[in-house]
Formats: C-alpha cells, structure tokens, sequence
C-alpha cells in the first residue's frame, strides 16, 4: 500500500494569481488590500451610481459626472475593504479564504491600514466636490452605515440586506447629482438592496461552512437549502422594482421592455445555482457586473429617451 496523500488546499479567490504579483511584495499587499486585483466589487458599487445618473437624465445633461463617479467607486469600494479587513481581522485569520489578507496575516499593520483608509477616503473626498450640494448630503449620510457594516454579521443574520443599503446608495446620490427626489430614485435604490440580497447570499456560500464554525451570520446559513429559493426571490424583487422606476420615470408601461435582458440574466443565475459549490458561487457572484450593466442599460435607455 503506497504512501497517504494529502490532496492540495482548494484554491480560493483571495489566493489567485493576478497582475500584482509582478509587483514588490510591500505594493502587493497595500493593493490586495485595496482589493484592486479583483474589481467585481468596484462595478458593483459603480452600477447603481450610473444606473441613478442615467434615469434622471444625467448621461445627457451632465455625462462627466460618469467618469467622476467612475473614480470614487474604486476609491470608496478600496477604503471601505481596507476598513472591512481592520474591523474582520480576527474572524479572517479563522476562515480558508479570508486569512491571507493583508491585515489578517501581519502583512500590514492595523495602523498603516487605517492610514491608507484614509488617504483613499481623500480621493473621494476630491470626487465628492464635484456634485451639487443635495448630492454631497446624500452622499456623506452613507458614511455611518458603512462604518457599521463590518459589524452586522456578528449581529444579525442577514448582513447582505446592510450591505445592500450601502452599496446601493450610489442610486440616491446619482440621481440627486442631477435631479431632485422622486419615488423612481427610491424604488432603484430598493431594487438594488434586493439585487444584493440575492448576488452577496450566493458569494456567501463559499465560505458557508467556515461560517458555521466560526460564528458568522449570512443570508446563505439562514436560508440553508433554500439558498436558491431565496435568491430567486430577491431577484424577482429587484426586477419587479426597478421595472416600476422605469414605469414612472418614463411615463409608460412599455419602459419596463428594457429590463427584459437584465431580468434574463438573473434568472440564468437562478439556474446555475442548481450548483452551490464554491466555484460556482463564485463564478455566478462574478458575472452580476454584466447583470449591472444590463440594468443600467435598461435605465440609459428610458432616461435618454
């Protein structure tokens, strides 16, 4: 009987090879700390912002503020992860994917991170100055949510409806950059929370067993088998209320035609879930960037009509 053979550790997504490791190892880890090795999360933070600025009109009368917006997304999405792995670096060093972070494995210092965190924060302080006033108050009202997130899947079970709240904000602020409040903004703004809902319990299944050992909550342990279910249904959420933005923006019913490639998309996620392996989780987690760019389109092509 020939010798016992360890079967190597999976590879997970924080471990994978990217253009930063061409880079001096001190770069390396201030970039993977800003998670700029892997941009999903940048575009889904830019997303709703866009997705905002489009429905009211913004892409006509003030299509700069796209690239502005471009810019604090991937500035605001760095400090808020920086932040993220400060508050989680106890908690990360226990779960396989996560404890190779940066702050979580010494790399970096709680106090050199804080730094950054706020040296990224003046970035979008800069992009901040660029919106009109109504904008910037909307805008600087997230902050405290933000700040709170870390802190919701020690208290509750369904941290990713926060982190929607969060990560849509952007729809509120779009929006208001170039018009006043209407009930359009808001129901994006709920759309996207349901969005969320449904793309962060899927990247909540890799890691659903490290969970349950450490004492993490999540949507995806709460809903456990009907994790498709759920997701099903925050999708179907999400479509019904963005259709309904759509609907009042445009002043007729035949608007929500253009949310039909959107509302293809996330049903083809539906299907593959069938498949909850990490892998896949992670691959069908990834594709909601094109899922964002569909509904954006969607609200492109009311708002320029």
């Amino acid at each position: 009987m020939g010798p016992v053979v360890t079967p190597p550790a999976p590879i997970t997504p924080d471990a994978l090879k990217s253009w930063i490791d061409r880079l001096p190892a001190r770069a390396q880890a201030y970039l993977r700390l800003a998670r700029l090795d892997r941009p999903a999360g940048t575009w889904l933070l830019l997303w709703p912002c866009l997705a905002g600025l489009a429905l009211a009109g913004g892409l006509r009368s003030a299509p700069l503020l796209a690239l502005w917006f471009a810019l604090g997304s991937l500035a605001m999405r760095s400090a808020g992860c920086v932040w993220n792995d400060i508050v989680d670096r106890d908690l990360d060093r226990q779960v396989a994917r996560t404890r190779a972070r940066p702050v979580a494995s010494g790399q970096i210092s709680v106090k050199a991170a804080l730094a950054f965190a706020v040296a990224l924060s003046l970035i979008g302080l800069i992009v901040l100055l660029q919106l009109r006033p109504l904008a910037q108050i909307i805008a600087l009202a997230s902050l405290i949510p933000v700040a709170i997130y870390p802190f919701m899947k020690r208290i509750t079970w369904w941290p990713q409806a926060w982190l929607g709240l969060t990560f849509n904000w952007g729809a509120l602020v779009g929006w208001a950059a170039v018009a006043e409040p209407e009930l359009p903004m808001l129901l994006l703004w709920a759309g996207g929370i349901a969005w969320t809902l449904g793309y962060d319990t899927i990247y909540a299944l890799q890691d659903i067993e490290d969970d349950a050992l450490v004492g993490i909550k999540s949507s995806a342990r709460a809903l456990g088998p009907r994790a498709r279910a759920g997701v099903a249904g925050f999708y179907a959420a999400a479509i019904g209320l963005w259709a309904a933005a759509l609907w009042l923006a445009a002043g007729q019913a035949l608007a929500v035609i253009a949310l039909l490639p959107a509302a293809l998309h996330l049903g083809w996620q539906v299907l593959r879930l069938a498949d909850i392996s990490p892998a896949a989780a992670w691959m069908l987690f990834r594709s909601n960037r094109a899922a964002g760019a569909l509904w954006l389109a969607a609200c492109a092509a009311v708002g320029l009509a």
